[in-house]
């Protein structure tokens, strides 16, 4: 193997030298003054020549690495041979053992285990208190080789295409245009040329909107913008990286088979298959962070490459989760894959230059899930992270973090005792007295609007016949998250939503123009069949209410009832507190109806939006297939955007349930339009909302522990009973502390800490305050 290595260590160091005399060939070829020389070193057929000169020196460094330890192993191989098996010093105790790792490896690939940063007396004498690291996974080697002769092929391809290249003009953000060369030019060249502060803080580019590798050519003309790290897509990229960097040292620490690694909301995760009971420990965390400063030290390029099907299929034999990707959810001849060291990963891409541009990253959690979220399938062992380009905001995310876990609605609903949970019937909340109380006086709060906004509150079934899924569409694509049961010889299932049981009351008598907009109104509680993994507090449950409405109305009426519900939602979040972005989300590729109907219903959202006042966006093409809608979402107390109120038009359930009533010229079969419609949203959702953003220090109305009275002696005990059941006959949630072992100034700061709004005691009593 090592000659093997020495071999195409030397092809390597030719190639670099090829390459060393063509550009000195360029450099001294240039006659034209430091003018020209300054044009020629900017030029992209240079800059290609520069970038590929930087990878081969960067792989002969890890190439060298190799050697050197596949040299080193060898020779002790020979002395055990010759001499027989010597004991082991202790230093060489700690050593791995062969990695079965070959010289086509340019990774991390450091003979010494995971030290432990912490010990530094054991540094100090070069020791290590870490753990010993096992050797590389054998598929590792397998699929290194095939992807370097695929490789090879890709890039005598792209130099073909670079030798017959065209001139091209990229259009910047700002109108200016830039003259390239198709298939030679990139990004990151012109990023360099506009700034050199653009280039270094680039993350990734959009060519024509669509983002793109920032090293990788362009094919034609095009549009460009180079996006950083505050442009939300670009965070998507810089997290999916880091995925990338944590399922190297994943592949590396544990030998399983990576699965899915994809950016989040906040971050990114990497699911790993592990053989046995061998689960992921938060001991671990630290040994993988070390693997992976080690990936971001080495700046290891990310490579795209496009490989047919079948040949992925080879390269991924060893991991049969892959494959299942490929088979199921890849319907194209090819597709494509990425690499960054020793990791090969099936990913559409794209990504940052290369690794260390990811300046600061945590793993911070670790769970266990399913493949695809079904219990019926494989165990997966998930493990987050979070990363940033600066180790600033690293600091700051976790003061962000711990003020979060101090909000925490599970933390504070257990400890003013509002509710709990129970596995007996898991993500169904238990609402206790005071809880309850949260519960009802917001949807008496909803209520009270609905009498004045002329809404009409109905109740309607549980359980409905299949048979009503069947028409609304939910039982061909919502059927596995219902909960469904035999009944005689058909099948029923509890509702997951309120709208097909308001069309049959809507359906239910013939309907007159006269009657529209009618406006129903429904607390109905509502069932989804959520997996047991994803339950988390009161933000994901399996039993919930909504403050679910739908508003039957005509096409002309659509833009009215739109200004009725935007002034609806602002009156309940001015309430609360909260301030809230709006974004209009218009037709998408593959919708359904008439799309002289879209344009008019939104353009009739357009109107009324402008008209509310607030500030908005367009997410073109990101509308419902049967109908525009308006997001909404609000922001808490520490910066968080949560969506909780809907605004959806809907053209297609009305033509399902055939729903007809008779307009002005008499026809009988017009056709209403249907306006979905909630506020809070889900009332459980919005209860855990409300708890962190208040940190469980409740306004007034909506305290569950509003007034206590501390009656200073046990004389002035029955005048605390008296006034505490006068305010409770009121409609306060008041309390009396009687307990006569309590000192009083325990017993105040017992109130305090409870969050009541008002303690009446001493003053209030000799004033008579009341």
């Amino acid at each position: 193997m090592a000659e093997c290595m020495a071999a195409r260590l030397t092809a390597q160091e030719e190639q670099i030298e090829l390459l060393t005399r063509e550009f000195s060939l360029l450099r001294d070829g240039l006659n034209g003054g430091p003018e020209v020389a300054s044009i020629l070193a900017s030029s992209p057929e240079l800059e290609s020549l520069r970038s590929e000169n930087e990878k081969l020196k960067f792989r002969l460094v890890h190439l060298r690495r190799g050697l050197l330890e596949e040299l080193a192993l060898e020779g002790q191989g020979k002395r055990g041979t010759n001499k027989g098996q010597e004991k082991k010093t202790e230093k060489e105790q700690q050593q791995p053992k062969n990695r079965n790792y070959d010289n086509n490896k340019a990774a991390t690939h450091e003979t010494k285990p995971v030290v432990d940063k912490n010990n530094k007396k054991e540094k100090a004498q070069g020791g290590c208190s870490g753990r010993e690291l096992k050797p590389w996974p054998g598929y590792i080697s397998d699929r290194m080789r095939l992807y370097e002769e695929l490789k090879k092929e890709s890039d005598a391809l792209l130099a073909r295409r670079a030798a017959d290249s065209q001139p091209i003009t990229v259009e910047l953000p700002d109108g200016r245009r830039v003259e390239g060369q198709a298939w030679v030019t990139t990004p990151y060249q012109l990023a360099c040329g506009i700034s050199k502060g653009l280039a270094d803080n680039a993350v990734i580019s959009q060519v024509n909107g669509d983002l793109w590798d920032l090293d990788r050519p362009l094919e034609k003309s095009c549009s460009l913008e180079i996006l950083r790290f505050d442009n939300d897509d670009a965070q998507a990229v810089y997290w999916h990286s880091s995925a990338h960097i944590l399922g190297e040292a994943m592949e590396r620490f544990y030998g399983g088979c990576l699965c899915y690694g994809p950016p989040i909301e906040n971050g990114f995760y990497y699911d790993m298959f592990l053989d046995g009971p061998q689960g992921v420990s938060s001991t671990e965390f630290e040994y993988l962070e070390a693997l992976c400063k080690s990936v971001v030290k080495e700046k290891q390029p990310f490579e795209r490459l496009e490989v047919s099907k079948e040949t992925l299929l080879k390269m991924f034999k060893y991991n049969k989760f892959k494959c299942r990707i490929l088979n199921e959810k890849v319907t194209t001849p090819t597709t494509t894959v990425y690499r960054c060291g020793p990791l090969i990963d099936l990913c559409r891409g794209p990504h940052v230059r290369h690794t260390g541009k990811i300046k600061a990253l945590k793993i911070y959690k670790n769970s266990s899930t399913y493949w695809e979220g079904r219990s019926d399938m494989e165990t997966l062992q998930r493990i987050y992270g979070i990363s940033f380009p600066d180790s600033k905001m690293l600091k700051e995310w976790e003061r962000f973090q711990e003020e979060a876990r101090n909000r925490d609605h599970r933390k504070i609903g257990k400890e003013q005792e509002l509710f709990f949970f129970h596995d007996l019937s898991p993500g169904s909340c238990f609402f206790l007295p005071r809880g309850a109380y949260l519960y009802n006086t917001l949807t008496d709060f909803i209520r009270e609007e609905y009498c004045r906004r002329g809404f009409q509150e109905v109740a309607s079934p549980n359980i409905y016949n299949s048979k009503l899924w069947e028409t609304s569409g939910h039982w061909q694509h919502y059927s596995d998250n219902m909960f469904s049961f035999p009944v005689e010889q058909d099948i029923f299932a509890l509702k997951p939503m309120n709208c097909p049981g308001h069309c049959l009351m809507f359906s239910h008598r013939p309907r007159s123009w006269r009657e529209l907009p009618l406006r129903l109104a429904d607390f109905g509680v509502l069932h989804r069949n959520e997996l047991s993994g994803t339950l988390t507090g009161l933000t994901r449950v399996r039993r919930f209410q909504q403050d679910d409405a739908h508003i039957f109305c005509t096409m002309e009426q659509i833009e009215s009832e739109m200004k009725g519900c935007l002034d609806f939602l602002r009156c309940v979040y001015d309430v609360f507190g909260f301030s809230f972005q709006l974004h209009l989300s218009t037709r998408p590729e593959k919708y359904l109806g008439d799309i002289t109907v879209w344009n008019q219903a939104e353009k009739q959202l357009e109107n009324s939006l402008n008209e509310f006042g607030e500030p908005w966006k367009l997410n073109p093409g990101d509308g419902a297939f049967y109908g525009p809608k308006i997001d909404i979402k609000i922001k808490d107390a520490i910066g968080r955007y949560h969506q909780c109120a809907t605004i959806q038009l809907d053209f297609q359930l009305p033509i399902r349930f055939n729903l007809t009533f008779v307009g002005k010229d008499g026809d009988d079969k017009a056709r209403p339009v249907i306006i979905h419609r909630a506020i809070l949203g889900s009332v459980e959702r919005m209860i855990a909302i409300l708890t962190e953003n208040y940190a469980g220090k409740w306004p007034l109305w909506l305290s569950p522990r509003q007034v206590m009275f501390v009656p200073v002696n046990p004389t002035c005990e029955e005048y605390a009973k008296r006034m505490c059941k006068q305010f409770v006959e009121a409609g306060f949630m008041a309390d009396a502390d009687l307990d006569s072992s309590c000192l009083l100034n325990k017993k105040i700061r017992n109130a305090q800490l409870a969050q009541y709004n008002f303690i009446l005691g001493k003053k209030d009593y000799y004033s008579r305050f009341f």
